[in-house]
């Protein structure tokens, strides 16, 4: 009796131990023939006024179910990722914007100081005016207005 239930007991665990490894399998499968579609994506930003680079700050990519970021290296380089640096972003149309503020520290009175190095319009996707739909691996270069007191 006691033969027969060590059995059946070894038996439910095998199944419970075969199913899991076989949904855990699928479930990797999945995930990775869906970052699979991503696409790679650089670039670079610079001034309108002059084409030096920005050399801080962080692109945006935007859409109603996706949001990716690069970056911006001192040469003004990013590249685009969305769970990593580097894993790109799936195809489609994308609204663009960056963020290129510097916080400065604070004044005199406690209150925080901030240097903007470009025109605030480029850190919002509505306002920005810069837009791309991705379809294969390419390269966007974006340029954008200084700051203007």
């Amino acid at each position: 009796m006691v033969n027969k239930m060590m059995k059946n007991a070894q038996e439910y665990i095998t199944k419970r131990l075969v199913r899991s490894v076989f949904f855990s399998l699928l479930f990797l499968l999945v995930f990775l023939s869906g970052c699979s579609e991503n696409m790679s994506l650089t670039g670079k930003v610079t001034f309108s006024d002059d084409g030096t680079p920005l050399t801080q700050g962080t692109v945006f990519f935007e859409n109603d179910h996706f949001v990716a970021k690069g970056n911006i290296k001192t040469d003004g380089t990013y590249v685009v990722g969305s769970h990593s640096q580097k894993d790109g972003l799936p195809p489609g149309t994308y609204q663009v914007y960056v963020g290129g503020t510097t916080v400065d520290g604070f004044d005199a009175r406690g209150n925080r100081t901030i240097t903007y190095t470009i025109d605030p319009k480029f850190e919002s996707s509505s306002q920005s005016g810069l837009a791309v739909t991705v379809d294969k691996n390419t390269v966007y270069d974006f340029s954008v207005d200084r700051y203007k007191k």
